[in-house]
């Protein structure tokens, strides 16, 4: 982990249970609305196991499909942008040379002087074969929505150094690490204010506070502003609850599938 990231005083770990039950879930961890790390929660799956994900995996079953992808360390970043490109060129530019090099993306990517990430994307409903390789975690039938409805399920992937700013979702989220390891750290709700959201727009929901280099002068509330955090890696399962903020940043070449649900 960066040592910016672990260097704050204000941080507690997200506690981690091993697959609690239905019941339990709901009344220790949702009602609560309470952060945590489940372990061990998605080894099931066949990406897990009789279909690991790998590059040559994706780019066997969905290479020759177009995805959208982020270019741009950032999405609050001026020059941030978007690109429509074939899953293999993705993989070949961004991401295998990362792996071939060892670097982080932006100085690995043959001919990009971006970093790209292909997020937030419901790829799982544009290529039913890897659908197939996950499964919709049970606690996704707990909530005040419809129970016949099944959550909104989006994709994550992309190299090392990939990062989502500090910002907050309206849904219950749960987080599955397939590939890699990613840093997250979140703030609850009441600490809103000493995270200095944007005052409107589509931004509204997105922190001013660059994490990795806070302004203390313009945000002088956010170093004192407790947060949680924790590394999620291959197998594990985060639980977000509504409206807290969090940020994530990957630490390796990585592949993450949320699934939002009422």
């Amino acid at each position: 982990v960066p040592s910016f990231l672990k260097s704050s005083k204000m941080g507690r770990e997200v506690p981690c249970v091993r697959c609690p039950g239905l019941m339990e879930f709901h009344s220790s961890v949702m009602c609560k609305q309470q952060p945590v790390l489940i372990t061990d929660a998605i080894d099931h799956w066949p990406a897990r196991s009789t279909r690991k994900w790998s590059l040559d995996y994706l780019v066997k079953v969905a290479g020759s499909r177009t995805v959208p992808v982020e270019l741009g360390a950032r999405y609050t970043d001026d020059n941030w942008s978007q690109q429509l490109m074939p899953l293999s060129e993705f993989i070949t530019t961004y991401v295998r040379p990362q792996r071939e090099s060892g670097q982080a993306g932006e100085s690995a990517a043959r001919g990009s002087d971006k970093p790209g990430y292909l997020a937030q994307h419901q790829l799982f409903e544009q290529i039913p074969e890897l659908r197939h390789d996950i499964c919709i975690p049970d606690y996704c039938c707990l909530g005040d929505g419809d129970e016949t409805s099944d959550p909104v399920i989006n994709a994550w992937f992309g190299p090392k150094g990939t990062i989502s700013p500090l910002h907050h979702d309206p849904y219950h989220n749960l987080f599955a690490q397939v590939v890699g390891h990613k840093y997250i750290r979140l703030y609850s709700p009441d600490q809103s204010a000493s995270v200095y959201p944007h005052s409107g727009g589509m931004m509204r929901n997105t922190s001013q506070v660059d994490i990795g280099n806070p302004d203390l002068e313009n945000f002088p509330k956010f170093s004192q502003a407790p947060f949680w955090h924790c590394v999620v890696g291959p197998g594990d399962l985060l639980y977000l609850p509504p409206k807290w903020w969090h940020y994530v940043q990957s630490l390796s070449i990585s592949f993450s599938v949320s699934f939002w649900w009422s």
